[in-house]
């Protein structure tokens, strides 16, 4: 396991105020309490939960280039049909990953493909799971081209605690299943929007880790009968 370079700052930053309190205590407070020892210990608490927050552990990466394999960590909370108007421009099938605070927070691409379309757009910060967050919250689209011409958006999409999207997608550029394609920092969601003929393998309320589980089959139009 390692830390994302998107937390660095924040678990030193952090460690060095709570380190400061700490010595101005030492410093100041003569007659140590319990509460005293109690505020401390919440202190260390909350850096610990920071820290795990950016943790990324080490993983073996699912490739299938028949599959999408799941862009983030979280619970299945929609799976539904919807006209996707910013990149796809058509009917399609909605996929929503909701993570909670003790989820891996890293986004990866879900397949190979080449990104033909980037943009962020500011909102509101709903709660994640809210239905209409995918619409109305601060949020980043990436929409990607695949090999075999298929069209397929992956929106980020923040939540009440979450005040920064980091998306990496660069437009033009070629890139691979499972590579890195953001961070969402305290807890969202992701939604991916697939043509209506891939084949949805997961259902509302699995759990799916991103780069490991597969969440639908990659099928050409033109082979549905």
């Amino acid at each position: 396991m390692y830390f994302h370079k998107e937390g660095r700052k924040i678990i030193w930053g952090l460690l060095a105020i709570e380190m400061a309190i700490y010595a101005c205590m030492i410093f100041f407070v003569q007659h140590w309490t319990f509460f005293h020892f109690l505020f401390i210990s919440i202190l260390l608490t909350f850096w610990v939960l920071v820290t795990l927050f950016f943790r990324i552990p080490r993983r073996v990466f699912t490739e299938d280039g028949e599959r999408l394999i799941s862009p983030a960590d979280g619970t299945i909370v929609t799976i539904e049909e919807t006209m996707e108007k910013e990149y796809i421009k058509e009917e399609c099938m909605q996929i929503s990953i909701f993570m909670g605070g003790n989820d891996v927070h890293v986004n990866r691409y879900p397949c190979d493909g080449v990104v033909e379309y980037s943009k962020f757009h500011r909102g509101n910060y709903f709660v994640a799971s809210y239905p209409k967050s995918s619409v109305l919250n601060e949020r980043t689209s990436v929409g990607m081209r695949l090999p075999g011409g298929q069209k397929i958006l992956i929106r980020q999409v923040a939540g009440t605690m979450a005040r920064r999207i980091v998306c990496y997608a660069r437009e033009g550029e070629t890139v691979k299943q499972n590579q890195e394609m953001g961070f969402i920092k305290f807890g969202s969601r992701v939604d991916v929007f697939i043509p209506k003929s891939f084949a949805i393998e997961v259902d509302v309320q699995d759990r799916v880790k991103n780069g490991i589980s597969p969440i639908c089959m990659i099928k050409d139009p033109n082979e549905q009968t």
